[in-house]
């Protein structure tokens, strides 16, 4: 970390130990992400007046080059957190993961997911419960009736435009879905 890590305890006194578990914690983002440039951990109880154990709540905001990432570990009713390093180790685990998927988009490993097929019905066989696609290359996908997802088949018309889902069928490429683009 380029500046010295800040840790606050809100409504509750200073602890060597749980400073010394939080350091440890934010040690271990370093080697998910060598540039971190601050980190600052809040810790505290949710509510002051409980009848059992407090729930503790934790803040981590951490700023990265081009952005700043934020955890906020709410306790909700997750007895869990009545132990402060439980719910410290837990809001470090969700911002482990918000630092892994950053890393993952600057170095551009996300998935890029390819958009579905578009086409045209060029055919429609009623009697027979199945049409016909053709796609911007010329192809022709076959679709069946049971195939068309929002949409009545009997409704359907030439020409229309279609998003679908290929596979190769028995006797030739199919559409597995076809959904009318617009509906």
């Amino acid at each position: 970390m380029q500046l010295p890590l800040q840790i606050t305890f809100r409504h509750m006194p200073p602890s060597e130990a749980l400073e010394a578990d939080i350091r440890k914690h934010a040690a271990k983002l370093d080697q998910v992400c060598e540039n971190i440039m601050s980190c600052r951990v809040v810790v505290g109880p949710q509510h002051k007046h409980h009848r059992q154990g407090n729930l503790y709540q934790v803040k981590i905001d951490l700023t990265v080059p081009g952005t700043e990432l934020a955890v906020s570990q709410d306790p909700g009713k997750n007895h869990a957190h009545e132990d402060a390093y439980v719910a410290v180790r837990d809001a470090f685990d969700s911002m482990r993961r918000e630092l892994e998927d950053y890393v993952r988009r600057r170095k551009g490993k996300v998935k890029h997911h390819e958009p579905p097929p578009e086409g045209r019905i060029s055919q429609l066989h009623p009697e027979q419960d199945y049409g016909m696609i053709e796609t911007p290359d010329g192809r022709e996908i076959y679709f069946h009736r049971n195939s068309v997802i929002d949409a009545d088949f009997d409704r359907l018309e030439i020409g229309m435009r279609v998003i679908f889902c290929e596979e190769a069928g028995e006797q030739g490429p199919q559409a597995s879905t076809v959904h009318v683009k617009g509906a």
